[in-house]
């Protein structure tokens, strides 16, 4: 495991600032990186999210199976789209025109199935509760040894960074590797300390 200080900054060209100012006190490039951060309750989990393991569960998946109650938005646009081409073909509308009808029967039609769904029933809600605790920003985080951790949060902190912070984790080809934007950041204590 590494030792990681981060800082947040608002801006790209405030964190680029901030991590030069690392380059010039002797940080090497590959101990530096920076990237953004999503607002809280939008960090995706699929495979294509680089920090992803697995996708969290909310409810059970649908059953392959169609009935009546379960995708009529689905059926409805399936349903406007076949219609919209049916009717400008009939007229020999031209190719463009009859792409054209077929997306807006598409859309006509999923409002058509949300609002026949919206009346055919009380249906299951979830909210999702994000508990997370990190702000959006753009994140410099630092490769850091016990002895100059110190140095680096400071440095970040006087280049106009907030939440600084202090992980463990993976550091690998320069970047932090295991980083989850959902962990509660831990705030770099020694900087506390010394302010007080």
């Amino acid at each position: 495991m590494s030792l990681i200080v981060a800082g947040r900054f608002t801006t790209f060209p405030a964190a680029e600032d901030a991590a030069q100012t690392l380059f010039d006190h002797g940080f090497p490039g590959e101990d530096v990186t920076l990237f953004f951060v999503n607002p809280r309750g939008q960090h995706a989990r699929h495979p294509l999210d680089e920090h992803a393991a697995t996708a969290p569960s909310i409810s059970p998946a649908p059953s392959p199976t169609l009935n009546r109650h379960q995708h009529p938005m689905t059926i409805g646009a399936v349903a406007g789209a076949v219609i919209g081409v049916a009717v400008f073909m009939a007229f020999s509308a031209s190719v463009p025109v009859v792409v054209i009808a077929a997306g807006v029967g598409a859309y006509l039609g999923s409002l058509v199935g949300k609002m026949a769904s919206s009346r055919s029933g009380p249906r299951e809600h979830h909210d999702v509760v994000h508990h997370e605790m990190r702000n959006s920003g753009v994140l410099v985080a630092v490769h850091v040894s016990p002895e100059n951790q110190t140095e680096a949060a400071q440095l970040l902190r006087d280049a106009g960074g907030s939440d600084i912070e202090r992980a463990t984790g993976h550091w690998q080809r320069g970047r932090w590797a295991d980083f989850d934007p959902r962990q509660t950041p831990v705030p770099f204590a020694e900087m506390s300390q010394q302010q007080a």
